[in-house]
């Protein structure tokens, strides 16, 4: 299979978790192609499978996922396709927490155009030794309410790591089941004999 995935970052957990999928899917003998969304990502014409992942900051997602997305629904729409958001909501049990997360990530792909066939939620990660003083102060009332143990300022992971691997089979079992299509390279040598 050849994967592209596209991420958006803002702390480095979106990046980590893109290399994870990576590697998982490397392993299985995938070829995989990772790109990050500020730079020039390639279109999805000749992948088996598309991945974007984007992190959730102040209830938004980074703007040039979007901008990919609105660039490339079409396209998306007709592969195997996957989002999976990051934020630290989904290390929570709150429901009505959840309740916005959900809210907020259907309100992005809606602006999109694109449904993509599989949603995953990864819980983040508290990095408060790369945060400024206001950014440590507002996390820390944050976490106070979903983890008191991360209040004290400590640096905190989040991200369920095996339950990433069961989002790869999960993908892997998406693109064994979706129809075979042929490559327009594949219609022309037919085209030609």
């Amino acid at each position: 299979m050849n994967i592209l995935i596209i991420y958006g970052t803002t702390e480095g957990q979106t990046r980590k978790v893109a290399g994870f999928l990576q590697n998982e899917f490397e392993n299985q003998k995938h070829h995989v192609t990772l790109s990050d969304a500020n730079g020039t990502p390639p279109a999805p014409a000749g992948f088996d499978v598309v991945i974007l992942g984007a992190s959730m900051h102040m209830e938004r997602y980074q703007e040039p996922v979007l901008y990919y997305i609105r660039e490339h629904h079409a396209a998306l729409s007709k592969t195997v396709s996957a989002f999976y958001s990051v934020s630290l909501t989904a290390a929570s049990d709150d429901e009505a927490s959840w309740h916005e997360l959900k809210h907020i990530t259907e309100r992005f792909l809606i602006a999109g155009h694109w449904h993509p066939a599989l949603v995953e939620y990864v819980a983040g990660a508290l990095r408060f030794t790369k945060y400024d003083f206001f950014k440590k102060f507002i996390l820390r009332q944050i976490a106070k309410r979903a983890d008191p143990a991360a209040a004290a300022g400590d640096d905190k992971e989040y991200t369920n790591w095996d339950a990433l691997k069961a989002f790869c089979t999960k993908i892997e079992q998406l693109a064994a089941a979706a129809p075979v299509t042929v490559r327009p390279e594949e219609s022309d040598f037919e085209a030609v004999c």
